[in-house]
């Protein structure tokens, strides 16, 4: 079983090299301009007007982004290697003792958004499964499942000498249910719907009650954007729906960096403050890599051997790393819109009157930003509120998360959705990628959206169709 586990981790090794020879020689010497942009690099463009101090920044933390991580299996090894060099092939030391995947980039391919699998032959990869319990863990997150943590990890390090063991936690995968939507004029729309399986639980069984939520990947360009917009003007935002009969909230979370509350904007229930946390909290949840801000491992109680293949050592994404990663995603460009066909314009005008701009509101203003003063007072084109909004029990998950609650989600900014699949290959769309296109993931859209979904839903067939056109052009 630990030789499935090394050829598992060598195949997933092999193909980071090759995203990075792909990603590389995409973007070796200067950028191109917005019009030389190679489809496959639409997400990985930096800011303009970067300093070339901040450009070297910029490419430092891509390497950082790009980084495969290397474990080290007990502490003996640690008298043998010198830990702050890099590993074999380049990679980092420290990944695990539990973990789902070796880089960022093996999720994030092209900084672009994951890829469900169509069928359920195989656990997932580029998708988490969250796990609480009820109640809540401390400052008001989700109460972790107690053998299990926040989420199912489904690899790891440790060498056991039962060959009967399985690997990681556990083995999520997923089975899709088949449901459909009629539109108005008698179309109907195939839908598919997620039903989680977890299999080779090794430490026992979920406590009664937990709760999961199913994650796909997100897309990570122009998220600096986001998080310079003001909280006045998203508290601004909130106030100017209720006047519309909406109930866009902020939620409100811990900011461990700050120690306060603040409000949440990243995640698909804007449960992360600001990037910097966001990067930390994936590092250790998700590649097992600690950080001066979460020093300790994923490892509850029960999972003794987790423990023991602890190095005790100083974090293993040291603060100049996780500054340089934090730099280039806060410096990534929005992906540019390309340019409107007439169906796009007409379709620009349907999606104002069937008022999904109300949530997806197109135009955001930055406000002072002394962190990256390239995103400061800009006038951007997201099409989000950074709001959490109540979306319907077909699209309910039930597991809260600070202020949000079971049917809660933040509305997702839907600039580049249309270069997704150039991106990586991606058309998975919605918190758990139910969605196969864009056609799909605005009839899953229900709760406060559904007078909206169902404007949509009596357009003719080519008023639909140039609205589609409007989101592909983004």
């Amino acid at each position: 079983m630990k030789q499935t586990r090394l050829v598992t981790l060598a195949a997933s090794l092999a193909l980071l090299a090759g995203l990075w020879t792909v990603h590389h020689e995409a973007n070796t010497g200067n950028p191109p301009g917005a019009g030389q942009v190679p489809a496959h690099a639409a997400y990985l463009q930096p800011v303009p007007g970067l300093a070339p101090d901040q450009m070297q920044t910029f490419r430092a933390g891509e390497k950082v982004f790009n980084n495969f991580w290397i474990a080290i299996p007990n502490a003996v090894i640690s008298k043998w290697w010198d830990l702050s060099q890099p590993g074999p092939g380049g990679g980092g030391w420290g990944l695990g003792p539990t973990f789902l995947a070796t880089s960022c980039v093996s999720c994030h391919v092209q900084a672009g958004r994951g890829r469900m699998p169509d069928t359920g032959a195989g656990p997932l990869f580029q998708q988490t499964l969250r796990l609480s319990i009820a109640g809540e863990g401390p400052h008001g997150s989700p109460n972790p499942e107690p053998n299990y943590g926040l989420q199912l990890q489904s690899f790891d390090i440790i060498d056991s000498k039962d060959q009967s063991r399985q690997a990681g936690e556990a083995e999520v995968h997923v089975d899709w249910k088949q449901r459909s939507f009629r539109l108005a004029d008698g179309e109907t729309v195939a839908l598919r719907e997620p039903s989680i399986r977890i299999e080779k639980l090794n430490f026992g069984p979920l406590a009664a009650g937990t709760m999961t939520s199913l994650r796909n990947t997100q897309a990570i360009a122009g998220l600096g954007y986001l998080e310079a917009v003001s909280e006045e003007d998203i508290l601004a935002l909130a106030a100017r729906q209720k006047t519309q009969g909406l109930n866009g909230r902020p939620n409100y979370v811990r900011d461990d960096i700050g120690e306060r509350v603040a409000i949440g904007r990243f995640g698909w229930k804007a449960n992360q403050p600001s990037l910097r946390q966001q990067i930390a909290a994936a590092f250790r949840h998700d590649i097992g890599i600690t950080s001066s801000l979460y020093p300790t491992q994923n490892c509850p109680p029960v999972q003794k051997a987790c423990r023991q293949e602890i190095v005790p050592d100083k974090p293993e994404l040291s603060d100049e790393l996780w500054r340089q990663v934090a730099f280039w995603a806060t410096a990534l460009d929005a992906p540019r819109p390309a340019d409107a066909s007439p169906a796009a314009l007409r379709g620009e005008k349907l999606f104002e009157q069937v008022r999904c701009a109300q949530c997806h509101v197109p135009e955001l203003k930055t406000g002072a930003f002394p962190e990256l003063p390239a995103l400061a007072n800009k006038r951007i084109r997201p099409y989000t509120d950074l709001l959490l909004h109540d979306m319907g029990p077909d699209l309910a998950d039930g597991r809260p998360d600070f202020r949000a609650g079971g049917s809660d989600w933040r509305t997702p900014p839907l600039w580049g959705v249309g270069r997704s699949k150039q991106v990586n290959g991606s058309t998975s769309f919605l918190h758990d990628g139910r969605a196969r296109n864009l056609l799909e993931a605005i009839v899953w859209h229900g709760g406060e959206a559904a007078a909206s979904r169902d404007a949509f839903a009596r357009l003719s067939k080519a008023e639909r169709e140039d609205l589609l056109a409007f989101l592909q052009a983004l």
